[in-house]
């Protein structure tokens, strides 16, 4: 009986799954991943619809058979979450969406495959992709020059890194100051951010080098258009997403940022850190060697580190 009340099941959703232009889909994981991924391009998740996906990836052999209440809890988010959620991958609603994922994803007779990845592997194959992407975009050597001399003729150097993309800020100015006589890390947000802007445009500082990861924050838009409007140029290290970078920035660097876990990760991102370091020391030529080999006797007499 079981059999034939799925098999109509099956045929309904194999009607609607045409209608939403879905083709049919193998009853795993990774087909599963596929479908959400292809549902979800172009948009951005919040942690907790990341959460939903995360679940229902892991549970996709039951998937079509649960309600959205035991989807809600096993996701640890609330049921009208769940709702949204299949809104935004195209459903009218939950009880679309399960009909759907019970005639392609059900899981029923698949054994899962023994080598399959977890979800934190996958996140790190989707940054080691994503590496590989951003490797093959600086091929063009002339623009990370560019940077490099935009960054050491600045002084001060301004370099500015709000609410996540603090991190990458702060990173890049406590190694550039090794080289670069003067740096100015601009971390804290709101209108002294722009006090600190003018400041350093006062004091000679030409460039700005700015890094800005989603959820770009406008007190970031609004720091750059004050540093703009004091004559000082945009150097602009963002996500390869941001497509609203026309006339905020002079020169720009792109990195694919990964959405695959809870919170995002960004793995190009720092790495750019370093290849921008290592373009300012090469502008800078043989001055950048000469203040490391003093930070560096500077720092055995004081006994900085361990060894």
């Amino acid at each position: 009986m079981r059999i034939g009340v799925t098999d109509v099941a099956a045929s309904k959703t194999t009607e609607d799954g045409a209608a939403l232009g879905a083709n049919a889909q193998p009853a795993d994981r990774q087909s599963l991943r596929a479908e959400l991924d292809r549902r979800t391009a172009g948009q951005r998740l919040t942690p907790g619809q990341r959460r939903i996906a995360q679940c229902m990836i892991e549970n996709s052999a039951q998937l079509g058979f649960l309600s959205s209440m035991e989807l809600a809890e096993l996701a640890d988010v609330s049921q009208p979450s769940v709702t949204r959620f299949a809104v935004a991958l195209g459903f009218d609603g939950y009880l679309e969406m399960r009909r759907f994922l019970r005639a392609n994803h059900s899981g029923e007779g698949t054994a899962p495959e023994p080598c399959e990845a977890n979800r934190y592997q996958t996140a790190v194959l989707a940054e080691a992709s994503n590496l590989t992407e951003l490797a093959q975009s600086l091929a063009d050597t002339g623009l990370i020059e560019r940077f490099g001399e935009a960054l050491a003729k600045s002084k001060p150097l301004a370099v500015l890194g709000l609410r996540a993309s603090a991190g990458l800020a702060t990173q890049f100015a406590y190694f550039a100051a090794k080289v670069h006589p003067d740096v100015r890390l601009l971390a804290g947000g709101g209108s002294f951010v722009e006090d600190q802007v003018e400041q350093c445009a006062a004091a000679g500082g030409r460039t700005m080098l700015v890094f800005m990861m989603p959820l770009h924050p406008r007190e970031t838009i609004r720091a750059i258009e004050c540093a703009r409007h004091a004559g000082m140029r945009i150097a602009l290290v963002t996500d390869a997403s941001f497509n609203n970078h026309d006339g905020l920035a002079d020169i720009l660097l792109t990195s694919r940022v990964s959405n695959r876990l809870l919170f995002d990760s960004y793995a190009g991102s720092a790495i750019l850190v370093s290849v921008l370091l290592d373009a300012l020391c090469t502008s800078m030529k043989g001055d950048a060697q000469k203040r490391l080999d003093a930070v560096d006797r500077s720092s055995k007499r004081r006994k900085v580190f361990m060894s």
